[in-house]
């Protein structure tokens, strides 16, 4: 099915769908999160091809894309998963080598970024500020 046929099948135009992508940015919805609902609930199953770019692109032009990727959110946040883990079993090795190894992928795909020129080259990991960059 084209998309055209998709917008006119659910009454939507180029602006709305551009809406409806800034509500979602608003409430909190990643990037992946925002292209799961428009392709579930309005059959929008390519965004590029209504919007004419690509959505991580479309929520940059707005301002509403979190400034930090996000894998390397999710890595923080299974960062303090593990981290607060061990704060109650501190002799659980296996999760001690966990952490290291995630604060190890961290470190690489801040590197990653920085090269890329998506993290800001002042940018460091910092394990008491992680939960502030989750917000």
């Amino acid at each position: 099915m084209d998309i055209q046929e998709v917008l006119k099948q659910n009454n939507l135009t180029k602006e709305k769908v551009e809406q409806i992508i800034l509500d979602l940015a608003k409430q909190g919805k990643t990037a992946s999160e925002i292209g799961i609902i428009l392709r579930d609930q309005y059959g929008i199953y390519d965004v590029r091809e209504v919007i004419g770019m690509k959505l991580k692109k479309f929520l940059k032009e707005k301002g509403v894309y979190s400034e930090i990727p996000e894998d390397l959110k999710a890595l923080f946040k299974r960062y303090l998963i593990v981290e607060k883990h061990l704060s109650l079993h501190k002799k659980d090795k296996h999760s001690k080598r966990g952490l290291r190894i995630i604060e190890s992928k961290i470190k690489r795909l801040i590197n990653y970024y920085k090269e890329k020129g998506e993290l800001d080259p002042k940018f460091r990991f910092n394990k008491e500020q992680i939960a502030l960059y989750l917000k």
